[in-house]
């Protein structure tokens, strides 16, 4: 199991980089200058950022430096991805997969609608692969899409960055030996969500349903919730073998008990801060009485801190 050291190194350089985006003002001329979108610090980052390779089970492994993490399935039929991580870490990406195979990517299974797993959907679209996606997905990365919390307005990406296999129920592909099992969440981290299980491997990728080792983004702007993400979750585990190996959104690769782990952490802030929504606490009062104290040593080390993540949650309750 992933050791906290291990995670929290893994964190380490993502969060001095984007801390400073998030958090931090510059001064000129006496007048406090806009603090820059994480987006734009999360796609520097990106731009520069070495690609690892993590195996898995079999004949999956997992690439982690382009936003989001990606789940490789190679086979002599070419590779099938989960996610597509950020378009400026092309070379890297590229570079990972051919150090993997030499076969063409011909699916691309997109988990959600964000750009850091989806951004790479033209230039793998370009080189023959299929997107696939929810129609949520397919909606929003084919339109203008405005995300308050990060400042910062999404322009649609090219018709081929589309997805065109669109998902509307659970389904199923056969790939390099594998039944990859396509499964549709409710809403949940958004309203575009779906999970894939590598059966006979015994490997999940479930895109942002699960960050391991740090405090999650809840997109309510655009459907999520945090009632939801506690649903989705444990659906998810309800289907799960104890010895299944997770490939999360962002962290390293992690465990049905790390899943677990981080379902009952979601539970316990939403139910210390609903508690106090209902006395009738402001979000600053709800902040200021530390609802998220009990797991800040484990998750509150990355850039969604305790008090940001505190008020995702105060304002995703219905």
């Amino acid at each position: 199991m992933t050791s906290l050291s291990d995670m929290r190194s893994h964190f380490g350089r993502w969060s001095l980089l984007l801390t400073g985006g998030l958090l931090v003002s510059s001064i000129a001329f006496g007048q406090e200058a806009k603090p820059v979108s994480p987006v734009i610090k999360i796609n520097e980052a990106a731009a520069t950022a070495p690609i690892e390779s993590t195996p898995l089970r079999g004949p999956l492994t997992m690439l982690s430096g382009s936003g989001g993490n990606i789940t490789v399935l190679n086979g002599k039929e070419g590779q099938f991805l989960v996610d597509a991580g950020i378009a400026v870490s092309r070379p890297r990406v590229e570079a990972a997969l051919r150090a993997i195979g030499s076969g063409p990517v011909k699916y691309v299974i997109n988990t959600h609608y964000h750009w850091d797993h989806t951004d790479g959907n033209p230039w793998l679209h370009d080189l023959g692969a299929t997107i696939v996606g929810t129609a949520g997905t397919a909606k929003r990365v084919s339109t203008v899409t405005r995300v308050e919390f990060w400042d910062y307005t999404f322009q649609p990406l090219p018709a081929g960055g589309v997805p065109t296999d669109i998902v509307k129920k659970d389904k199923s592909y056969r790939f390099a030996g594998q039944t990859i099992e396509v499964k549709l969440a409710r809403p949940s981290h958004t309203d575009t969500d779906l999970y894939v299980i590598f059966k006979e491997a015994n490997v999940a990728s479930l895109g942002d349903l699960f960050w391991n080792g740090v405090y999650p983004f809840i997109d309510n702007e655009h459907g999520g919730g945090i009632d939801g993400m506690i649903a989705a979750d444990d659906a998810i585990l309800a289907q799960l073998k104890d010895d299944v190996v997770i490939v999360p959104g962002h962290g390293p690769v992690g465990t049905k008990k790390q899943l677990k782990d981080f379902r009952d952490m979601l539970a316990g802030i939403r139910d210390a801060v609903s508690a106090l929504k209902k006395q009738g606490k402001t979000r600053d009062e709800v902040v200021a009485a530390k609802p998220t104290a009990k797991y800040d040593d484990v998750y509150g080390h990355f850039v969604i801190g305790p008090d940001f993540f505190t008020r995702i949650v105060y304002d995703g309750l219905k």
